[in-house]
């Protein structure tokens, strides 16, 4: 049976298409559960709507507190029977809350190679450092902000005539072809985290190391 993804967005929602167009073309064996914004106008909820997947907001501006917030996700996450979370453009720090309710099953997308540049902005980041190549990474969501191990990146070229925004443009590009891959990578499971790193398992599994079983 498919695995099944929850996405969580909170604006244009074009990694959300990308993962969108994988499962639809086979290249993804994974069906889209649901969609959640924590902003009630984001347009992704409008690409999720069109492909006839379910959405649902859940407006951070109406919790108490990050912590209320967390659990009404992990709530619906779990009454849909979410294997993997993904975040794709999702402006939100996670707590512990729902990290410790998908152990090593949330991926996050950040426009940089890791850990170079974390945080917003991470194209600005580059150009402005001058670097000559900057890229994308796929990871998993711990508790520390862009530091979790690391499932795939890919290299991103930066020009001399390029500007902050070329730059992103061009990154955004290899976001929407990596997601999808290492998403897949991730749901086909033989793999383990070994302090950082993201490996294949050895014969013999090593206790207190957590794999995607589920």
């Amino acid at each position: 049976m498919p695995k099944r993804l929850g996405i969580l967005i909170s604006g244009r929602g074009s990694n959300l298409q990308a993962i969108i167009d994988a499962t639809a073309d086979g290249r993804l064996d994974a069906v889209i559960a649901v969609v959640i914004s924590n902003r009630p106008g984001a347009p992704g909820l409008e690409r999720a709507r069109a492909a006839g997947v379910e959405t649902l907001v859940i407006d951070h501006t109406t919790f108490s507190s990050r912590s209320a917030f967390d659990r009404a996700l992990v709530a619906e996450l779990e009454r849909r029977h979410v294997n993997l979370v993904c975040l794709a453009g999702f402006m939100r720090l996670l707590g512990s809350e729902i990290i410790d309710a998908f152990p090593n099953a949330i991926l996050n997308i950040h426009p940089s190679l890791l850990p170079a540049f974390p945080g917003l902005d991470a194209q600005r980041q580059a150009w402005e450092h001058g670097v000559r190549v900057s890229g994308v990474t796929v990871h998993f969501v711990t508790k520390d902000l862009d530091a979790g191990p690391i499932v795939l990146q890919a290299a991103v070229p930066v020009r001399d005539d390029d500007t902050p925004e070329t730059l992103a443009a061009r990154i955004l590009v290899e976001e929407h072809r990596t997601y999808p891959e290492a998403i897949a990578r991730v749901l086909a499971g033989g793999w383990r985290i070994e302090g950082r790193r993201f490996t294949r398992p050895p014969t013999h599994p090593t206790n207190g190391v957590r794999s995607f079983d589920t």
